[in-house]
């Protein structure tokens, strides 16, 4: 597959026809006794994903040619590890503006990263911090050419059944990629500062979550419904459950009604 336009957007870029996960292959790659051989900003993108990982330990399986599999290393030298909490969020951001660029209307993130058209799951990521903890690697999927028949439950959508022109693995990378690497650098260049980059900013904007009532599933599975009301300076979603406000740094939320 030609990737002619996108491994020239990254660092180091390795095309896979098929693997099990390129999260774990570049987890495994960037923490073992060669780590120096992958730089910051290495894309590996596989053809075919066989056992690919979603969030809780979901399974995440990419047909070959329906969707884009592509898992970025990142290794700010100069950032500290609290930054290193954005940098699932900023992957859901850079992914709703392409996939919003591909087809012609809107789209959001649900907190922390999935990316929706309406209610459809169309992209979602998985951030995987480094044992050795000098990076993340994000893990992102994305639907391109499924039919409603092919895609793995009912509340998910593609780029194709959402009316996109372009759905060519290369194009659609390297926007992603252009992206990312916007974000990306512009939360180095403010050391970390997510206000200071225009990245929390962005992210609140485009996140669906804010404004609806949700279901957060915590882990332990602990569960709590209130008002989702914004997204904090360390990236986690403020829910006001009955009047008392909680700050979520992890675990899934469910979307129940707008209010």
């Amino acid at each position: 597959m030609n990737f002619e336009n996108s491994s020239t957007l990254a660092s180091k870029f390795v095309y896979l026809d098929s693997t099990g996960s390129t999260n774990t292959d570049l987890v495994r790659w960037a923490s073992g006794a060669d780590s120096g051989d992958w730089p910051d900003f290495t894309a590996v993108v596989a053809g075919e994903q066989t056992e690919g990982k979603g969030r809780s330990g979901r399974e995440w399986v990419s047909p070959a040619g329906s969707s884009l599999s592509v898992s970025v290393l990142l290794t700010p030298a100069a950032l500290p590890l609290t930054a290193f909490g954005w940098f699932p969020l900023m992957a859901g951001l850079a992914m709703r503006e392409t996939v919003a660029g591909l087809i012609g209307a809107s789209a959001s993130v649900k907190w922390p990263n999935d990316v929706l058209v309406g209610e459809l799951k169309i992209s979602g990521v998985l951030s995987e911090l480094l044992p050795n903890l000098r990076g993340v690697v994000l893990g992102s999927g994305l639907n391109l050419t499924q039919t409603a028949d092919e895609l793995p439950i009912e509340a998910a959508t593609s780029l194709a059944i959402e009316g996109a022109t372009r759905t060519n693995s290369d194009e659609v990378l390297s926007r992603y990629l252009n992206n990312l690497r916007h974000w990306y650098q512009s939360l180095v260049e403010a050391g970390g500062d997510a206000d200071a980059a225009g990245l929390r900013a962005a992210v609140v904007a485009a996140c669906g979550s804010i404004g609806r009532q949700v279901r957060v599933i915590l882990p332990g599975d602990r569960e709590l419904v209130g008002l989702a009301t914004n997204i904090d300076s360390t990236g986690r979603l403020i829910v006001d459950v009955n009047g008392e406000v909680v700050e979520v740094a992890a675990g899934d939320i469910v979307h129940l009604r707008h209010n």
